[in-house]
């Protein structure tokens, strides 16, 4: 018998037979969301609690075996499938680990373990009157807590609540040897050292695994105003943007830029999708404001928007489902270039008061690179995250392009990027997309104390790798 074999016997004497899957069974976990990464694995593995992946890292460990972590795969930088280079290595998927440990609305915390999807979790806020507000668009149907956290997500609500990372008081994690650290502590404030969350938050699995976590809840708001705003250009959005922080203050709960491209594919694919105004314009923002007071927004956003200048035209409605039409052309962008085939993408970052600058200076450079070419740039211009993807309008020489001049495109987005003082991944992480793209940008000193980390908690090299360092 060999060595592998004995492993999985092992694996499936502490997890049970129908919780190892090999072969054809286990190929739908070793491709990502996007189809762009296909690795191999001996086996996808599904324990149902902590301390079976305590013991599987263990067996895994001791045979110097890799290990990929995996939530809902939907990671957009092919983190969460295993390497296409023969390297052996398991995954272990944490979907069946979907308990709700506790809620404690009155300290406004809720301990999860890490295959909770997103989705339950706004549902599990909900019945206690609470809100939580990790906001993502069109994944968050299929995407887990603890895959969200070891990318630091970020979506359409970090303007007012931050990222993954803000929302987080305590961890539980299976450490690269198998050793268990019970960090699911609820405290607003520790100071009793290293606050050790931080190195699992965004590392991506390659320092353990994320098994449970302690998450912040917010008031649910009781009062909403949503509109949809066809501005001149981006900078009148940043102004826009600003001039809305100075009148209506914290109570801006999300601020969303789409480009007239990302319009045309979603009226192309998304059904019962529709032009919001008689005439088409070529930047919309869609802003919500929301408070836990049962006031009248939409006059304060009426009178804001209507003293500022760069807006072409605005609605507003405070009806849930005549917003949420709205926002269904922003979260089915993903879904809808998808839908067109593969693109370059890149999901960037820059001062907000620089994002204008970047679609700007971006843009030009492409377009007098390359001919032909469809820009689709959207997303929380509220923090200056933009996902700016680039493709053929032809289709058909979409594939040729992409092989051709992706390392080219890159290269011309970036250095915009890092002109303009930004980052190459605001919230999707580095994966393998960008794990050497990345070593151009940050400096020789942040990459050797970030791999002193690695060594220092994973020496084998064993927890996700190929991923981030």
């Amino acid at each position: 018998m060999s060595a592998e074999q004995t492993l999985l016997e092992r694996i499936a004497a502490v997890l049970g037979g129908d919780a190892v899957l090999t072969g054809e069974a286990a190929a739908e976990h070793c491709q990502d969301w996007r189809g762009r990464y296909r690795g191999e694995a001996i086996a996808v593995v599904f324990p149902a609690d902590t301390q079976q992946v305590s013991e599987v890292v263990k067996l895994c460990a001791a045979q110097r075996i890799a290990i990929v972590p995996q939530g809902g795969n939907t990671s957009l930088c092919g983190a969460s499938v295993p390497l296409a280079d023969g390297t052996p290595q398991i995954i272990i998927n944490l979907s069946r680990m979907h308990r709700i440990r506790d809620v404690d609305a009155t300290n406004y915390t809720m301990t999860v373990e890490a295959g909770c999807k997103l989705a339950s979790l706004y549902e599990t806020a909900d019945q206690v009157e609470r809100l939580f507000p990790l906001g993502l668009t069109a994944i968050a149907p299929h995407c887990e807590i603890g895959g969200n956290l070891s990318t630091n997500a970020g979506g359409i609500g970090v303007l007012r609540y931050g990222t993954a990372r803000d929302l987080v008081l305590g961890l539980e994690v299976v450490l690269p040897d198998g050793n268990i650290w019970h960090g699911l502590r609820r405290l607003r404030k520790d100071n009793t050292g290293y606050d050790l969350k931080h190195l699992f938050i965004g590392a991506e699995g390659t320092l353990g695994i994320i098994t449970a976590a302690v998450l912040k809840l917010y008031p649910r708001s009781r009062s909403t105003a949503t509109a949809c705003i066809a501005v001149r250009d981006p900078a009148a959005a940043v102004a826009l943007l600003a001039h809305l922080r100075a009148t209506c203050g914290d109570t801006i709960s999300g601020f969303e830029l789409i480009s007239r491209s990302c319009l045309d594919l979603v009226f192309k694919h998304i059904d019962d999708t529709h032009e919001p105004f008689a005439t088409k314009h070529e930047w919309l923002v869609i802003t919500q404001l929301s408070n836990v007071l049962p006031v009248a927004l939409d006059e304060a956003l009426r009178s804001a928007l209507q003293a500022f200048d760069g807006v072409i035209a605005f609605d507003i409605t405070n009806d849930k489902e005549h917003a949420e039409r709205w926002w269904k052309l922003r979260k089915n962008i993903a879904e809808a270039q998808k839908a067109e085939g593969i693109s370059i993408k890149h999901d960037v970052s820059v001062p907000v008061s620089r994002v204008a600058d970047f679609i700007a200076d971006a843009s030009a450079a492409l377009c007098a690179a390359h001919d032909g070419i469809r820009i689709v740039a959207f997303g929380h211009m509220g923090d200056g995250n933009i996902h700016y993807n680039i493709s053929m309008l032809d289709v058909a020489q979409n594939d040729a392009f992409i092989k051709q001049h992706e390392h080219e495109v890159n290269r011309i987005v970036y250095q915009v990027v890092a002109a303009l003082d930004g980052s190459i991944s605001a919230e999707h992480g580095l994966g393998q997309l960008k794990r050497e793209e990345v070593t151009h940008y940050k400096s020789a000193l942040e990459l050797e104390l970030m791999r002193q980390i690695k060594h220092a908690l994973d020496p084998h090299g064993l927890m996700n790798p190929g991923k981030v360092v």
